[in-house]
């Protein structure tokens, strides 16, 4: 039976935490952030958890993670 391909698109974007929950970066905070509030950009930063509605589709593109 051939192994099952990783979406390294996927592997590169999020990672499983020990409890098994899915850790992704924050959107918005690569470019264009001289517009963006100070308080705006503090609260995109750190990891936040995959929703639980894109969980399903996240663990399909990683199945050994």
């Amino acid at each position: 039976m051939p192994k099952m391909k990783t979406k390294k698109s996927a592997a590169k974007r999020f990672r499983v935490r020990a409890g098994g929950s899915i850790k992704r970066g924050q959107a918005f905070k690569r470019h264009i952030l001289t517009k963006k509030t100070t308080k705006n950009k503090r609260h995109l930063r750190g990891a936040v958890q995959v929703h639980e509605s894109d969980v399903v589709s996240v663990r399909a593109m990683m199945p050994y993670a």
